[in-house]
């Protein structure tokens, strides 16, 4: 029976999972909160993880059936995020697992991502069995990358970005128009009412060599674009065709780079995680392009891209299960913890018999 704590940004979350299969998952949403300053304050958010941490842990459990005494593993996000939200929800999980007597892992949340592609059914079960060599597009508010996972642990990054994440793209661009947030989704939506077609705005490195990614040029364009032209504000019309620009761009940047580096890795299956994923576009254009190279395409169910403690959860049973060392008494987040730093140097969670 394993306990999950997830609170890198903006969303407190917990979930209860036994056997791979997910019995409860319970999110609290920060949204509201922060569409007020057009972005997530990170002392807002530390402040709303300190209060709903007991509440949703306890709805958790109780949704699940079980009792506290009846957990045997607690997992929570370790890194990468917001130092003062991940450092406010794994120091529960310490407090939780030392009051238990029950051992703690702490897990890259990147990782958790990688792997949501395989969680499937109602309720959510992890397909490890299914697990096959793949190329696996991150891609939400703060990361993009490309990375190659030839089986459970094993896992390489090709690429991410140099600068603004896709996602933060579509949160700026929403806030140059003057749209709600978070923005992402409004741009989305906003799209698939718009005209696009017209190459507006770039397709930032997509006939560059290499795998990394870059769209702070991308946001540049937009906001010069809406300087010559401020009347498209004004404009709903006008609005949605910059967003169907936009959504253009960045979707066809992603799927480009991310089939030339599945055809060059020579794999049979494509994955989709994270926020981003949720894009409309993104999925039809993937699922697209795998199906005409063919190759397998999977993506997150929706409510595991956005942060969620369920998958969290998923991937520590499995490590556990797998012999990986439980966390240290002590330990502290690691904000900037990158994904590969997972197979060099962290020997906190390298399986204890290697």
């Amino acid at each position: 029976m394993v306990l999950g704590i997830e609170s890198s940004c903006d969303e407190t979350a917990a979930a209860v999972v036994r056997d791979g299969v997910v019995l409860s998952s319970v999110v609290a949403s920060q949204v509201r909160l922060h569409a007020e300053y057009g972005g997530v304050v990170p002392e807002l958010a530390t402040r709303e993880h300190l209060r709903n941490l007991v509440p949703v842990v306890r709805e958790a459990l109780v949704l699940a059936g079980v009792v506290a005494g009846e957990v045997e593993v607690v997992v929570a996000t370790r890194g990468p995020g917001l130092p003062a939200a991940l450092a406010s929800g794994y120091a529960a999980a310490q407090g939780f697992a030392m009051a238990l007597g029950v051992p703690l892992m702490g897990i890259h949340h990147h990782e958790a991502h990688l792997y949501s592609p395989w969680i499937e059914g109602e309720p959510g079960r992890a397909a490890w069995e299914k697990l096959v060599p793949n190329l696996s597009l991150i891609v939400s508010g703060g990361h993009t990358m490309l990375v190659k996972v030839e089986g459970f642990g094993r896992h390489r990054v090709l690429g991410s970005t140099l600068d603004d994440a896709a996602g933060e793209c579509f949160d700026k661009v929403a806030k140059l128009l003057g749209l709600g947030y978070p923005g992402g989704p409004e741009v989305d939506r906003m799209a698939e009412e718009g005209a696009g077609g017209a190459m507006l705005f770039p397709r930032p490195m997509l006939h560059e060599p290499g795998d990394d990614f870059s769209f702070s040029g991308l946001k540049t364009s937009v906001r010069t674009y809406l300087g010559r032209h401020p009347e498209v504000r004004e404009d709903m019309a006008r609005a949605r065709a910059v967003c169907a620009e936009v959504r253009e761009a960045v979707v066809e940047t992603l799927v480009g780079k991310t089939l030339r580096a599945a055809r060059r890795e020579r794999v049979s299956c494509v994955t989709a995680s994270g926020g981003v994923s949720c894009n409309r576009a993104l999925r039809r254009d993937l699922a697209a392009g795998c199906s005409r190279a063919g190759m397998e395409f999977r993506a997150a169910r929706p409510e595991y891209c956005t942060d969620n403690a369920a998958m969290a959860a998923l991937l520590g049973e499995r490590q556990w299960r797998e012999g990986y060392k439980a966390d240290e008494p002590g330990l502290e987040v690691l904000p900037g913890w990158g994904l590969d730093a997972l197979r060099v140097g962290w020997e906190h969670n390298f399986r204890a018999n290697r």
